[in-house]
């Protein structure tokens, strides 16, 4: 294998050269105490950044034992070595200069939610892979040897010494990270165990400091359970913490204005995802199957069977398979609701400022000017008591304007002032006095059916929240996962799979199989393009990083390619295929070329159910 000293010699020899010279450093260096993999080289000092990795041995990383025996364990201190490494990046990065992206260090820059990422991966005796981008420098598009000498021979050694290489502090930090991980892994047992959908530890700061801000806001008020929902969990580490436990079934949490409705169920939405400590949500957790739906005017809709809640359109269209380029708010929200069943949905987290009026609730005056006849939409309050009892699907819905779904509640939260309540018996009083209780009798014909993740059996898990169960009812229908065929058009496929692990340590990379591949365009969290196609998730709120974004256009592009959305295989299959794929092969499944590179998070399947459902 080279050595840094022979970088340096190859380096020195390719001064003032053109910049293409520069991909002749293509290859791995010992450093003495890691390994630096110089993966692939940018084109000029315009382009994207260079690939670099470094891989530090475990008997020079430092890191405990108790950091890489569990999976868990390994996401969370991967997530702390790369905020650890891009902080030391960001004061590394642009010391050097130059044209273009000279001098750029950087990897992942986390938000707080914590995800497995490409930029860093630990093996199970403390190894540590690392990947980061480098803009090797130039002026013009002439190499400056010098300015790269330093970047690569001084200010990544000394990234990876301080971020890598634990002392004391460092050590104590990574265990803590991984007592953390402990304990939200047993939040979400016991949140299964005990017939939960969410926990809320006391004493939680669930506002944010702006609205484009993730940081918890200063001063906020710490949550406090209503009594009547109190729950006591034992953790491993922190001992009993006490929370709120909202029950399965259907919940409603209401209230003024700004009294936080909405900050509860934006906390329970992104509470799928582990937070870190200090963030204020790490003790939040929500059923990891939850899907928060909203409408989507304009959006795709291939081929979904909308007519459990939308039948008997004047065009005389069949709802049974319905697709459309523009759809509706009350069409995309059926669809959404629809899908995301199909996608395991356990859960569904609706926001009634973000719904279409018309697919939640239809009032009795409307009802009496409107014959039911002339109104195709059966509104989803007809709908959500018996996608519980039947089918085992939860809901939490935030509603300000309506009283509808008082009647088909199970239970219901006031938020006052951030401090929630626990109203449901005065609800239920009010409704006996008002004689209301049967206002919203289940629309006939439900015709629903749940992903595998909520079949019957699992949804009358019953715990000590002692919540009414949902029937295993006889009548439910086994789903049939649709197949997706994009317009028809075909695809050029590669040859092989995808996956091939990355070269063997110390090669050139000569060997590298190279195919024609779709071309991917990333819009951040918003969406992607993979050659023809564009997928728009800027409403879908649960993807909550570019770097999910990233994963989820190479495993379009990846499908794409193999044609696997040919219309013959179930979406389902497909999305099963394509998260058994990295589980088995790792990141380098997701890189057209083999060597995995940083910039790519793991998504939750139902996130490329919903990318796969938003191609056009």
């Amino acid at each position: 294998m080279k050595t840094d000293r022979d970088l340096e010699r190859q380096l020195a020899s390719i001064d003032r050269r053109g910049y293409p010279a520069y991909k002749g450093l293509r290859g791995t260096y010992d450093f003495g105490d890691f390994e630096l993999d110089i993966a692939h080289v940018q084109g000029d000092p315009f382009a994207a950044p260079s690939q670099l990795a470094v891989y530090v041995p475990g008997d020079v990383s430092g890191l405990p034992a108790c950091c890489r025996d569990a999976a868990h364990r390994r996401t969370a201190t991967e997530d702390l070595l790369v905020r650890r490494f891009s902080k030391e990046a960001a004061q590394a990065s642009f010391k050097v200069g130059g044209s273009g992206k000279s001098g750029f260090i950087g990897t992942s820059n986390p938000g707080p939610e914590i995800l497995a990422r490409s930029a860093c991966e630990i093996a199970p005796d403390g190894a540590v892979m690392l990947r980061f981008e480098a803009g090797l420098p130039a002026h013009g598009r002439t190499i400056d040897a010098r300015a790269a000498a330093r970047m690569l021979l001084d200010l990544i050694p000394v990234c990876v010494e301080r971020a890598l290489m634990l002392d004391d502090a460092g050590r104590r930090a990574a265990q803590k990270a991984a007592e953390l991980a402990d304990d939200q892994r047993a939040v979400r047992s016991a949140i299964r165990e005990r017939g939960l959908v969410a926990f809320v530890a006391d004493g939680s700061v669930l506002p944010r400091s702006s609205g484009v801000s993730a940081k918890p806001l200063a001063g906020a008020r710490p949550f406090t359970s209503p009594e009547s929902m109190r729950v006591t969990l034992e953790l491993p580490h922190r001992g009993r913490v006490r929370g709120m436990g909202i029950r399965r079934g259907i919940t409603l949490i209401v209230g003024g204005g700004y009294h936080g409705k909405s900050t509860l169920l934006k906390a329970l939405q992104e509470g799928v995802y582990d937070h870190i400590a200090g963030d204020g949500r790490e003790l939040v957790a929500t059923d990891e199957t939850a899907i928060k739906l909203r409408a989507e005017d304009g959006r795709v809709v291939h081929a979904v069977d909308i007519s459990p809640f939308i039948n008997n359109l004047p065009d005389g269209r069949d709802t049974r398979s319905f697709s459309t380029e523009d759809a509706s708010g009350s069409t995309s929200q059926a669809a959404s609701t629809v899908e995301a069943l199909e996608a395991g949905a356990r859960t569904l987290l609706i926001d009634e400022d973000t719904s279409a009026t018309n697919f939640m609730v239809r009032d009795a005056l409307m009802e009496a000017v409107v014959a039911a006849e002339h109104e195709p939409i059966t509104p989803f309050v007809e709908r959500v008591r018996a996608l519980w009892e039947r089918h085992g699907v939860s809901c939490v819905l935030v509603m300000g304007s309506s009283g509808a779904f008082f009647p088909v509640a199970d239970s219901v939260i006031q938020m006052d002032a951030y401090e929630a309540n626990d109203i449901t018996e005065r609800v239920r009083a009010v409704l006996a006095d008002a004689r209301l209780a049967g206002a919203h009798p289940e629309a006939p014909g439900l015709g629903i059916s749940a992903g595998k993740a909520s079949e019957a059996g699992e949804a009358g898990e019953a715990g000590e929240a002692g919540e009414t169960s949902a029937s295993s009812s006889s009548d439910q229908d086994a789903l049939v996962s649709r197949p997706l065929e994009l317009g028809g058009r075909l695809e050029r496929r590669s040859t092989g799979r995808p996956g091939r692990r990355g070269r063997a340590r110390g090669g050139d990379g000569a060997g590298t199989a190279r195919h024609e591949h779709l071309k991917v365009r990333g819009r951040g969290r918003d969406g992607f393009t993979v050659g023809s196609y564009d997928a728009d998730l800027r409403l879908v709120e649960q993807l909550v990083d570019a770097e999910q974004s990233a994963a989820l256009a190479q495993m379009v592009r990846v499908a794409l390619e193999h044609g696997l959305l040919d219309g013959m295989r179930a979406l389902r299959d497909v999305v099963d295929e394509a998260f058994r794929v990295l589980d088995e092969q790792g990141w380098e499944a997701l890189s057209p070329y083999g060597d995995a590179a940083c910039g790519l998070a793991r998504p939750r399947p139902c996130e490329l159910f919903a990318a796969l459902n938003r191609l056009r």
